[in-house]
């Protein structure tokens, strides 16, 4: 297959409810379009931030498809298809495709832990049931089970339309050795941060971008160290950086911290419910104050 290349900052999008739980058109167009404006790269929908795990089969589907025709074209779409139940993520995968998304971007089972060979299979039969380029998403504290460097080459040796993966990882080193591991057997395997505070250092060690949080509610830091970085003004990325690397804590807030980022959404100006579906619910308003001034540290509130 020809070669596709997402890079960037590609936000993954927090989707929008009403206090009544039902999805929110009019909230989520509200998000899309300030994203768009801010000049992000892509728009990652149903992931983690997306609330995907709490949501049913005809909600994702429904969320991926308004967020096709609210972006008409005007930037790439990712739809997130993992699944505990692999049959689901290959009627997403192929869903994905039928809306005309870009690419999916497939997490593993989070609840049985499988061997290699399983997981394996998990994403290959994935892939092969559809023709859009595939990014793996590896976030072990949440999976419970790490992606590595070597099972990724083995799985994109397997499967030629897996072009990258989203590393939601502590590790610079496991980052790196992504790179290096999986690039050379795919040269310009895209490899993207997962945290806000990865994303310089995986630029210099010839990253793509982030998939990170703070791009709902502060996409001009990652935008510009992007920028700046490819501009080759590393002063400017640093002083970006120093600002970006304040923002991670606030995560530390309240778990699942879906509803952090949507206070931040909030207090950054945007008017969208806050409202996160079950198991997670409000910030207290301690917890809202503690994140207010984090915003204001990295000089995004007054």
């Amino acid at each position: 297959m020809a070669a596709v290349r997402f890079e960037g900052v590609i936000p993954p999008v927090s989707t929008i409810f009403t206090e009544a739980g039902a999805f929110d058109p009019k909230g989520q167009a509200l998000v899309i379009e300030k994203l768009i404006a801010a000049g992000v790269d892509g728009l990652f929908m149903c992931g983690t931030g997306g609330e995907f795990s709490q949501m049913t089969t005809a909600e994702r589907k429904a969320v991926a498809e308004f967020a096709v025709r609210q972006v008409a074209g005007r930037s790439k779409v990712l739809v997130g298809v993992g699944s505990n139940n692999p049959r689901e993520a290959i009627e997403l995968a192929i869903h994905a495709q039928a809306i005309g998304a870009d690419g999916i971007v497939v997490v593993n089972p989070s609840y049985w832990k499988v061997t290699e060979a399983r997981l394996h299979t998990y994403f290959t039969d994935i892939a092969a049931a559809t023709k859009l380029p595939v990014l793996l998403y590896n976030i072990p504290f949440l999976t419970g089970q790490d992606l590595t460097p070597a099972f990724v080459k083995s799985v994109v040796e397997a499967a030629p339309n897996v072009v990258g993966i989203k590393e939601t990882v502590d590790s610079i080193g496991h980052i790196r050795e992504m790179i290096n591991v999986v690039g050379a057997v795919r040269p310009g395997f895209q490899v993207f941060a997962g945290y806000d505070d990865h994303l310089l250092t995986t630029l210099m060690l010839g990253g793509a971008g982030a998939i990170s949080a703070s791009g709902n509610f502060a996409p001009q830091l990652s935008i510009g160290i992007f920028k700046a970085f490819r501009a080759g003004d590393f002063a400017k990325a640093v002083e970006l950086h120093s600002r970006l690397i304040r923002l991670p804590s606030m995560y530390g807030l309240d778990t699942p911290f879906v509803n952090v980022v949507k206070e931040a959404m909030r207090l950054t100006g945007l008017d969208v419910s806050t409202y996160c579906l079950p198991p997670a619910g409000p910030l207290a308003a301690d917890q809202i104050a503690r994140l207010a001034d984090l915003l204001k540290q990295a000089g995004l509130v007054k």
